[in-house]
């Protein structure tokens, strides 16, 4: 017996963990900087980590109220009715949701290249296609309607990163409309905000609602986390705002409780604590514009809770930090072999990251 053909398939690789990189180099993970995975260096909100506690007794019954109330506590927060938020187990299950949603067996999706590998794959599993739009280097990874519109070509889903991860850029509220307007009625631009509360770029949802000077439309919809600016990477919490006109096929395509009970709970104390965000936020920012200043090679002005450097050789450079015990991420994967991408740590993990990376580089 065999697998169906998976060979066009892609594997997401993931970042190394510090008890990985421990393991292989007879370190202590303690004595580890891991800034190779856009975590939140802060650790979840105090009050999130008391809620997981608490939620620790209702692990035996399926998550129906919490699920309800969370989404009732999203939707407040970007004033939407509760059936345009559908929760799911990460981000990446809110990109399935919306695969399974509007992609017939065949359809295309346009993503950008470089990107984040799970757009195509979601789009492969559902029995998609997948072609490419292209952020230059020797532009700055600007994002712009016109890298997209110049090679779309009636693709069901469009794809777009603000902050785009590895590179930091951003997209206009204008060009999100501009995409949207110019491509087929039929298709449906995403705009992933999984990095969205480090950037000063207001939020596509305004498109989706019609808020604040812009016309509401039935082809956006944004894609959001709790893995970043609220610390929960661990528990598996996202969400897509979607338009109310087709809001209700979550119904028909959502996994059954997908989002536990603990993550729920989680999230929704996590909602709650805007001083952790703010705090989240001031760090990063203080850590890019220290990565971007300090660091002795090109960097690449970002707005998320990371920083792209171009070095001469990606994984050397990778190697070398990580046997120096600073762990960044090698953006070969990517497609960008003469590049690693910095998350924002905590000012003492920062400082590190850029003293052992300098050492490198120097080298």
């Amino acid at each position: 017996m065999q697998t169906r053909d998976l060979s066009e398939h892609a594997v997401y690789r993931a970042g190394e963990g510090s008890e990985e990189v421990a393991r292989e180099l007879g370190l202590d993970p303690d004595d580890l900087v891991k800034l190779s995975s856009n975590e939140n260096p802060l650790g979840p909100s105090p009050a999130a980590m008391t809620a997981i506690r608490e939620a620790a007794s209702e692990v035996h019954v399926y998550p129906k109220s919490a699920h309800t109330d969370l989404v009732a506590a999203i939707a407040d927060q970007w004033e939407l009715t509760p059936s345009q938020v559908w929760l799911a187990n990460g981000g990446d299950g809110a990109l399935d949701y919306l695969s399974r949603a509007l992609l017939d067996p065949g359809a295309a999706v346009l993503v950008p290249e470089p990107g984040f590998a799970y757009y195509g794959m979601s789009a492969r599993y559902h029995h998609g296609r997948v072609r490419s739009y292209s952020l230059r280097a020797e532009e700055g990874f600007t994002q712009s309607a016109d890298a997209v519109l110049d090679v779309y070509d009636g693709e069901r889903i469009v794809y777009l990163t603000s902050p785009h991860n590895p590179t930091g850029t951003v997209v206009d509220l204008a060009d999100v409309e501009r995409i949207a307007e110019e491509t087929n009625e039929d298709t449906l631009v995403v705009v992933d905000e999984a990095y969205g509360e480090f950037a000063e770029t207001p939020s596509a949802v305004r498109l989706v609602e019609g808020r604040e000077g812009w016309d509401a439309r039935e082809d956006v919809a944004v894609l959001r986390t709790f893995s970043k600016a609220y610390g929960l990477a661990g528990l598996r919490l996202g969400y897509a705002v979607v338009p109310e006109p087709w809001a209700g096929a979550y119904a028909r395509v959502n996994t059954p409780f997908a989002a536990s009970t603990v993550a729920c709970r989680a999230g929704l104390a996590a909602l709650d604590d805007r001083e952790h965000v703010e705090r989240t936020v001031e760090s990063a920012v203080w850590a890019r514009e220290y990565l971007e200043s300090e660091l002795d090679t090109k960097t690449h002005e970002s707005e998320g809770n990371f920083v792209l450097a171009k070095v001469s050789d990606a994984t050397a450079v990778a190697e070398a930090a990580q046997r120096r015990g600073v762990i960044v991420r090698d953006c070969t994967s990517f497609g960008l072999p003469e590049c690693v991408r910095v998350s924002c740590g905590t000012r003492e993990e920062t400082e590190r990251a850029v003293s052992v990376l300098n050492e490198v580089l120097a080298g």
